[in-house]
């Protein structure tokens, strides 16, 4: 059975729904009633679940994850996500996203090049990304480096890439499955961001 988990630390609401070691969701937020709800209509509606005030290991590593990546911090720490339930195209793309690595972001046409569809498809589904922000959609911008949109708003888009600044300089190459994710710094996404203000 899935357990539902959402905790307060400080001034922001994590949540995680999880089975054994297999996430289903993650969800963040101010608002403990808008990150249950986010977490529970990402959970495959013909599965059970129960949410819990006391999670086990995995559920509390999840929600320490879960605010080291709001905070801007490198993780290092990797995850199972049940992706089964959705189409065999969405899982490519989350999995795609979930390899820009901290500090870089890159496109929705740049992914839709390296696993095909299109950037608008992309863009869908990074909008219905059911385990933000362990699934980073919010490294994923414009071709022309604006931001796009998401699900938590453009405020919150860029707090968190300013949060992950590096100082990196340099586009690089990540491997995939499918080929190579093209990464650009994200000082150059929130160069655009600032040239609009």
């Amino acid at each position: 059975m899935i357990e539902v988990y959402v905790k307060k630390v400080e001034d922001m609401w994590f949540g995680v729904a999880y089975e054994e070691e297999r996430i289903f969701a993650t969800w963040f937020g101010p608002d403990r009633k808008e990150t249950e709800e986010g977490l529970l209509r990402s959970i495959p509606h013909n599965m059970t679940f129960q949410k819990v005030e006391k999670p086990s290991a995995f559920g509390d590593r999840v929600i320490a994850v879960l605010k080291n990546v709001y905070d801007g911090k490198d993780v290092s720490a990797r995850f199972s996500f049940a992706m089964e339930h959705l189409p065999k195209y969405t899982g490519k793309v989350l999995e795609a996203v979930y390899s820009i690595p901290i500090g870089y972001a890159t496109s929705y046409g740049l992914i839709a090049k390296t696993v095909g569809g299109g950037a608008r498809a992309v863009g869908n589904i990074n909008a219905r990304n059911p385990f933000a922000p362990l699934v980073p959609c919010h490294r994923v911008v414009c071709s022309d480096f604006s931001l796009g949109g998401y699900g938590g708003g453009l405020p919150m888009k860029v707090a968190l890439l300013r949060r992950e600044k590096r100082g990196y300089t340099s586009k690089r190459d990540v491997s995939l499955k499918d080929g190579k994710l093209q990464v650009f710094p994200v000082e150059l996404v929130l160069k655009k961001v600032d040239y609009r203000k």
